[in-house]
């Protein structure tokens, strides 16, 4: 049976110890870290830049996953590659040149994703799916952590799917937004590969059980 990739944010982490927090990560069995990277503009929030990443790079062996929120991402991008990220995603909706990005980011040696908000339909990307590693499907309004899942974004993980199918194309599908025990089983029937948690895993006192949990490896 094929299991999701688990990939715990660290937006939720306490920012006083991303150290640790990897850490959490790598022993709880995810296999990815996500990096959500906000503006203040394009989302009202900020967190944390491509030092991060490089900072934490050589303590890790998982998959660094960033996630861009931010306008103008081309130079974040290149900077966040070079400090050993292994996907960079960025929003649609913030990008004039996305096939540009999305070769440039390949260029580099990343993977590239591409990110859309709940209000966004799949047929505003469809020309870009021969050209991407990776889908992310917003299910919550991006910017903070803890929200509910959007349920209709639910039908849009299906649809990539199909689409996926019919194109034979490789991405993967992730999932950002309300995601936990209750929530996981709905995204992973939907057709989910990766499942980004934020404060459900940094508030689970078991992370371990709730990363079997979320890969449907037990209830």
């Amino acid at each position: 049976m094929k299991y999701p990739f688990i990939a715990p944010s660290l937006l939720s982490a306490d920012f006083s110890h991303f150290a640790a927090a990897v850490s959490d990560i790598e022993a709880s069995g995810a296999e990815w870290v996500h990096l959500d990277v906000m503006d203040g503009k394009f989302v009202p929030n900020l967190t944390f830049g491509p030092k991060l990443a490089a900072d934490l790079r050589p303590q890790s062996t998982a998959f660094f996953d960033v996630h861009l929120m931010v306008y103008e991402p081309d130079n974040l991008a290149i900077a966040f590659a070079q400090a050993g990220a292994d996907c960079i995603t960025f929003h649609t909706e913030a990008v004039v040149h996305s096939h540009r990005l999305l070769m440039c980011i390949r260029g580099l040696g990343k993977k590239a994703g591409i990110s859309m908000v709940p209000s966004t339909p799949v047929s505003g990307i469809i020309e870009l799916l021969p050209f991407v590693d990776l889908v992310l499907v917003m299910t919550v309004d991006p910017g903070f952590g803890g929200q509910e899942l959007i349920p209709p974004c639910l039908e849009k993980i299906k649809t990539l799917v199909q689409i996926r199918e019919q194109g034979q194309y490789g991405f993967l599908i992730s999932v950002d937004g309300g995601i936990h025990a209750s929530t996981a089983p709905l995204v992973r029937e939907a057709g989910a590969d990766v499942l980004v948690t934020g404060s459900a895993f940094f508030n689970a006192q078991d992370k371990a059980a709730l990363v079997r949990c979320l890969k449907g490896m037990e209830t």
